[in-house]
């Protein structure tokens, strides 16, 4: 469930404004009943300014009625007017200085031990570009004469997990794992 802005100073405001339990707005604002309850004992958030959920359009006075009127209701944020901004992606993969160098013998690495591995996947895994992957396979690559296929893993630029995760996309099998047997149905191992 989403909480509202500020949620200990909203507990306070809808603890001075209102006759709500504890447990509403403990509900409300994602806090525990003993927190609210050490608020309005004035042990906690002594300098916080109450802020008003029904001004900033989160809450309205008909679901503040609504839920002191019974106390087993409990309070529904208001749906956003504005609509919020999509979360951005992570964006290109950094990479040390020291480690790029090594990222062409982790390409080399890579196309070596699974060809079949797309390259969208291996510009994911491990943050170049196509262009990188496409000289690397063809030699025309600045550095060719020195790429010494390397684990990527080893070198640092991804984790095993990673690696093992865009080999299954791709549906390889990684070699360190055995292949699926074969169960005989009959009693005799052929």
């Amino acid at each position: 469930m989403p909480l509202p802005l500020m949620p200990k100073a909203t507990a306070v405001w809808l603890i001075e404004k209102t006759s709500l339990t504890f447990d509403q707005i403990a509900d409300f604002v994602g806090m525990h009943p003993l927190e609210i309850q050490a608020i309005a004992d004035g042990e906690v958030a002594q300098g916080i300014v109450g802020f008003d959920p029904v001004a900033s359009g989160q809450l309205t006075r008909e679901e503040i009625a609504r839920c002191e009127a019974d106390p087993t209701a409990r309070l529904r944020l208001n749906e956003p007017s504005v609509p919020l901004p999509k979360p951005r992606g992570k964006g290109a993969r950094y990479t040390p200085v020291a480690k790029r160098l090594d990222r062409p013998d982790a390409i080399a690495w890579l196309l070596r031990h699974y060809p079949q591995l797309p390259d969208s996947a291996i510009a994911k895994l491990l943050g170049t570009t196509k262009e990188t992957i496409q000289k690397v396979r063809d030699r025309t690559h600045w550095n060719s004469a020195n790429i010494k296929p390397r684990d990527p893993v080893i070198l640092g630029l991804c984790t095993q997990s990673d690696l093992n995760a865009a080999l299954a996309a791709a549906g390889i099998n990684p070699a360190g794992s055995p292949p699926p047997q074969q169960q005989h149905l009959s009693g005799d191992a052929a």
